[in-house]
């Protein structure tokens, strides 16, 4: 019998306000010591009384907008209740049966054709704090606890089960951080913990309706993760249907390097987290005048974007969709074209998409650490020499240098020597040379083989270091061969 996947995520995003959700501590936590950024409220002291964080609201409000979500005008909070040492009042306040946002959408590509993923609901709630576990003498171990994030505005985005792939688990990823990216709510960045995710997954036989057990995958901190714990998880429960296996509701964790997920403990039920309206809060109530000021602030979003980066810039749609996934490397681009009238957008395009998207992912770092060290009017004078100061081989280590110290393309063209050979008088000697050192080759080419002259162009780049101009190393060499 076939089985379809059924994938449901739900997504925390810690959102970029300055102050902790039910506070007035500092949400900045991440290069501070423990427990340096609380207060009674975020430790969860008897008798103190929380306060709604107004920029957390709108926040969630704006995400719930730009996900086609319809706002909730009569909005509570509640107290979800349960027992883990990361939770300092024991329950966590939490919107669970009003929430900010719901019944939305999120478009994604599959396969060319576009899918509508539903959203249930956006809503907010506060960050627990951060357990650090450390080994101990004898093989002991204990946990050490950092307030310090606990209280941090946290919204979650609950989609419905509609997606069907790893693959497609991963699309819907990579979209919705974009998204959350060009509002400005949050970071989205994983490796931190800034944007989390959860997957729900189960598996039917196909053209059936009814959900199977669901099974909650926790500890995925990167898209590949999701797209790995998905593909092993669906395989291990339809491993278990055929063999006759009884699936049950449970949570369990991806174990990053043995690449398989593990069980951690039976899969809680609304009714066991006891929820009940938080008594210290009053609802709140979200006006239409409030929600289209709200509106009004929406930046332009991803697609709108790319759409304009076709249209502008004259770019095919697969480069206008990867440089606008992220609003930092979207930006880098257009701040390159204003200043860089002489490169064409293709060609700075395809500098960004290759040798600067390669620098990146070796180092494992992002647009915005790359711009630290090589700003767009750095990128452009690189692009600009390319054109006839150096050939493109050359500008590849140019490039990589100037990340690596700093500098401009020019200042290390100078130091290192690198100044392309278009010097043809110089280069009819090197040539000569060549010809006088391979005389197979050269006889090759009399005798019509098209190869022994790329051969030769070769020996000509490797006796100038690759500084000399390709074409000019050609045309020399084609007029030497002809006097020979």
């Amino acid at each position: 019998m076939n089985y379809e996947t059924v994938i449901g995520l739900e997504v925390h995003a810690q959102l970029l306000t300055k102050s902790k959700m039910f506070c007035g501590c500092s949400a900045d936590y991440a290069s501070a010591p423990p427990n340096t950024h609380v207060c009674p409220v975020c430790m969860g002291m008897p008798g103190v009384l929380p306060v709604i964080n107004r920029q957390a609201v709108e926040y969630t409000m704006m995400t719930a907008i730009a996900l086609n979500c319809s706002i909730t005008e009569y909005t509570r909070f509640d107290r979800k209740n349960y027992p883990y040492p990361d939770l300092m009042k024991g329950y966590q306040i939490s919107q669970s049966y009003a929430p900010i946002g719901c019944n939305g959408c999120l478009a994604i590509d599959v396969d060319g054709q576009e899918k509508k993923i539903g959203i249930d609901n956006v809503h907010l709630e506060e960050d627990v704090a951060k357990l650090l576990h450390r080994a101990g003498p004898g093989g002991d171990g204990y946990s050490l606890v950092d307030v310090n994030r606990s209280g941090v505005p946290l919204m979650e985005i609950v989609c419905e089960p509609d997606l069907r792939s790893p693959e497609e688990a991963r699309q819907y990823l990579i979209k919705l951080r974009s998204i959350l990216q060009y509002l400005g709510v949050s970071t989205g960045n994983m490796e931190e913990g800034s944007f989390r995710c959860d997957a729900n997954i189960s598996v039917r036989p196909l053209g059936s309706k009814e959900l199977g057990a669901k099974v909650e995958v926790k500890n995925l901190n990167s898209f590949k993760a999701v797209y790995l714990a998905m593909e092993y998880e669906a395989k291990r429960q339809r491993k278990a249907i055929v063999e006759g296996k009884k699936l049950v509701q449970e949570t369990r964790g991806w174990v990053e390097d043995k690449g398989k997920t593990v069980s951690q403990r039976s899969k809680e039920y609304a009714h066991d987290y006891r929820y009940f309206p938080e008594p210290d809060l009053p609802p709140l109530v979200i006006g239409r005048d409030w929600v289209e000021e709200v509106r009004k602030k929406l930046p332009e979003m991803p697609e709108a974007r790319r759409d304009r980066f076709i249209a502008d810039y004259e770019l095919p749609g697969y480069d206008a969709d990867l440089l606008t996934r992220e609003k930092a490397m979207a930006e880098y681009f257009e701040e390159g074209v204003r200043v860089g009238e002489e490169v064409s957008p293709k060609e700075l395009s395809n500098w960004l998409l290759g040798e600067v998207s390669r620098i990146i992912n070796a180092g494992n770092i992002d647009i915005d650490d790359f711009r630290k060290k090589v700003k767009p009017p750095m990128l452009v004078e690189l692009i600009l020499s390319s054109h006839g100061a150096i050939n493109a081989a050359t500008a590849k280590t140019v490039l990589e240098n100037m990340f690596k110290t700093g500098k401009t393309a020019d200042e290390i063209i100078k130091e290192s020597g690198l100044s392309q050979i278009s010097d043809t008088q110089e280069l009819e000697k090197i040539v000569a040379e060549v010809i006088n050192s391979n005389v197979q080759p050269v006889a090759d080419f009399k005798a019509g083989k098209e190869m022994a002259l790329k051969f030769l162009v070769g020996q000509v780049m490797k006796a100038t270091k690759g500084r000399a101009n390709p074409q000019l190393v050609n045309e020399v060499l084609k007029q030497k061969l002809a006097e020979a």
